[in-house]
């Protein structure tokens, strides 16, 4: 009854898990091998040499577990230039990248290789071609509702608690935005195909990338970062130079002079 009971469970997470769970580069031994020798030079001293995460002598994560992260988390750190890091810090910023396609295929390959997660995503997932006015408009409408917090309404970024930022989605490529949704990178929330589907991750990379292309009708843009930038520009620039104005007025008017009796 129990190797029965484990049967049925098996064929059954086998049946409804995700198309997903599993990648394609995985089943390419020499390329899984040669990701493999990357990460041992470039990776493991972070991540440990079978991609385990290392935990420090007080409790502290140094390097998290990779395993189960999928392919298209390596593809976007490490496309990025997030990863390697420069140095320890409470977020990793985005900096050239410093292997090649090829070095980090690889890597994703051997990533994917040590457990079910995430896929790269195809270019036709994100090439936008199917996306008309209707689906910029609903991309439009799930950005504002859950992304403006952090990203701000027109993508510029934002600061977080703790020293955390996010970053400024205009000019990121549409492959990057997919698999930021897709695998949820450092504090963003995972957006997986179940819970937002391909077509709306498609419409949401076409409004952001509709902001790039509408001009600024209220004028300079100030970086699109609202009332702050505004504000400061208003008092910086604004009165700052009214107050100026005043005080050289103060300076240079004409004085008249009392007049003495011969």
């Amino acid at each position: 009854m129990l190797l029965t009971a484990l049967l049925l469970t098996g064929g059954a997470y086998a049946v409804l898990s995700p198309a997903s769970a599993q990648d394609d580069l995985a089943a390419d031994e020499a390329l899984v091998d040669r990701g493999r020798q990357l990460f041992l030079v470039g990776c493991a001293s972070c991540h440990g040499t079978n991609a385990e995460g290392i935990v420090t002598s007080d409790g502290t994560q140094y390097g998290p577990s990779l395993v189960g992260v999928g392919a298209a988390a390596v593809d976007f750190q490490v496309g990025t230039g997030r990863m390697p890091l420069a140095e320890p810090g409470v977020q990793a910023p985005d900096k050239p990248a410093q292997y090649d396609d090829e070095e980090t295929r690889a890597l994703a390959a051997y990533v994917a290789s040590l457990g079910p997660g995430p896929a790269i995503p195809e270019a036709e997932k994100y090439d936008l071609e199917g996306v008309d006015e209707e689906g910029v408009v609903r991309g439009g409408q799930f950005f504002l509702t859950n992304c403006t917090a952090c990203h701000n309404f027109a993508g510029a970024g934002g600061a977080l608690p703790e020293g955390k930022y996010a970053p400024p989605l205009q000019g990121t490529d549409p492959k990057y935005i997919y698999e930021a949704m897709l695998t949820g990178p450092q504090q963003m929330p995972v957006f997986s195909d179940e819970v937002i589907t391909p077509e709306d991750k498609e419409d949401v990379i076409a409004y952001i990338q509709s902001l790039e292309e509408n001009p600024s009708y209220g004028g300079f843009a100030l970086g699109s970062y609202g009332p702050v930038a505004e504000g400061m520009f208003a008092w910086l620039l604004g009165i700052g130079a009214l107050v100026g104005f005043a005080v050289w007025i103060a300076a240079n008017s004409v004085r008249s002079k009392k007049r003495t009796k011969a």
